[in-house]
C-alpha cells in the first residue's frame, strides 16, 4: 500500500529522447527506414525456410525462430519509440508498460538460448559430419526450439510473478525510450532484493551458460578445422560457421556493451542509447549477414523470384 502522502503509480511517462528534441525528424526517419529493413529481412528470412524445401534443415530452423525472436523484439519497442519522438508526453498505461517489458524479456531472452542451439549445429557439422543426420534429428531439432521457448517462457513469467506484486507508489517516469527492466525495478517502493536476486540466477541460465557453452564448441570447432589438411577443406569448413560466428560476436558483444559496461552516475542515461544497439542493431545484422554471406539463402531468394515471375 501507498503511504498518505503518495499516490499509485497507474501510467509510466518514458522521457526517451529529449535531448535530441532538434533532431527528431532525423531520428523517425532513420528509426523508421531501419525498422522496416528488420521487418523485410527477418519476415524473408522466414518465408524462404518455410516454404523453399531446401532450407528445412536444422541450421535454418533454428535461424527462422531468431529471426521470429528479432522481428518481436523490435516491433515490441520501435513503434512505440517512433510514436514517442513526436509524442510530448510519452505516457504509457502501468499495466502496458509491465507487458511491454515480459514480451520484450521472453524474445530476448531465447535469443540467448537459440544462438546457443545454433552454435551446436555447427559444432555437430563441423565435427562430426558424418554422423550430423543421425545426431541432429528433425526431432532433436524440434525439441530443442520447443524447450528454448518454454523455458525462457517460463523462467520470465517467475520473474513477473514476483514483479507485479511490488508497491509503486510516487514517481512515475523513467529515463528511457521503453520499459526496461532496470528502470522499472528502480520505481518500486517494495524491497526488490528477491526479484534482483532470482533475475541474476536465472541470467546466469540463460545467458552465462550459453555463452560458455557456445565459447567451448567453438573451440573444438577450430581444432577440427586446424587439423584439417586441405586448405579449401579448411575455408569450406570455416565458411558453413562464419555467418554465426558473425551473429554471437554481435549479439554477445551488444549485450556485455549495455548490461555489463562499468558503472557511473550517467549509466541509466547512457543505457538507454546503449539499449539501440540491443534492441536495433543485432535484429539489423542478422539478415544481412545471412543474406550477403549465404549462397543458399541467395539461392532460395533467387528460386522464389523466379516461382513469382512464372505465376505473373
Amino acid at each position: 500500500m501507498c503511504e498518505e502522502n503518495q499516490t499509485q503509480v497507474t501510467q509510466i511517462r518514458l522521457l526517451g529522447f529529449r535531448s535530441l528534441q532538434k533532431y527528431r525528424s532525423l531520428l523517425f526517419i532513420v528509426f523508421l527506414l531501419t525498422y522496416l529493413f528488420i521487418l523485410i529481412g527477418n519476415l524473408l528470412i522466414i518465408l524462404l525456410v518455410t516454404i523453399i524445401d531446401h532450407l528445412k534443415t536444422p541450421m535454418y530452423i533454428f535461424l527462422k525462430h531468431l529471426s521470429i525472436a528479432d522481428v518481436f523484439t523490435t516491433t515490441t519497442v520501435v513503434p512505440m519509440m517512433l510514436d514517442k519522438i513526436f509524442g510530448e508526453l510519452g505516457i504509457l498505461p502501468f499495466w502496458g508498460c509491465i507487458l511491454q517489458l515480459y514480451i520484450y524479456s521472453i524474445f530476448g531472452y531465447v535469443q540467448c538460448l537459440l544462438i546457443a542451439v545454433m552454435s551446436y549445429d555447427r559444432y555437430l557439422a563441423i565435427c562430426h559430419p558424418l554422423r550430423y543426420s543421425s545426431l541432429m534429428s528433425p526431432h532433436l531439432c524440434l525439441q530443442l526450439v520447443t524447450g528454448s521457448w518454454l523455458l525462457c517462457m517460463i523462467l520470465i513469467s517467475s520473474d513477473f510473478f514476483i514483479l507485479i506484486q511490488f508497491t509503486f507508489c510516487g514517481l512515475n517516469f523513467i529515463d528511457h525510450f521503453f520499459c526496461d527492466f532496470g528502470p522499472i525495478v528502480e520505481l518500486a517502493t517494495s524491497d526488490t532484493s528477491i526479484l534482483m536476486l532470482q533475475d541474476f540466477v536465472f541470467s546466469i541460465f540463460t545467458i552465462f551458460f550459453p555463452f560458455v557453452f557456445i565459447i567451448m564448441t567453438y573451440i573444438f570447432i577450430f581444432c577440427s578445422i586446424f587439423n584439417i589438411s586441405s586448405t579449401f577443406g579448411r575455408r569450406k569448413a570455416f565458411s558453413t560457421c562464419s555467418s554465426h560466428l558473425i551473429t554471437v560476436c554481435v549479439y554477445y558483444g551488444t549485450l556485455i556493451n549495455v548490461y555489463l559496461a562499468p558503472s557511473d552516475q550517467n549509466t541509466s542515461h547512457i543505457n538507454k542509447y546503449r539499449s539501440l544497439l540491443y534492441v536495433v542493431v543485432t535484429p539489423l545484422m542478422n539478415p544481412i549477414t545471412y543474406s550477403l554471406r549465404n549462397n543458399e539463402i541467395n539461392w532460395a531468394i533467387q528460386k522464389m523470384i523466379g516461382r513469382i515471375r512464372q505465376k505473373v
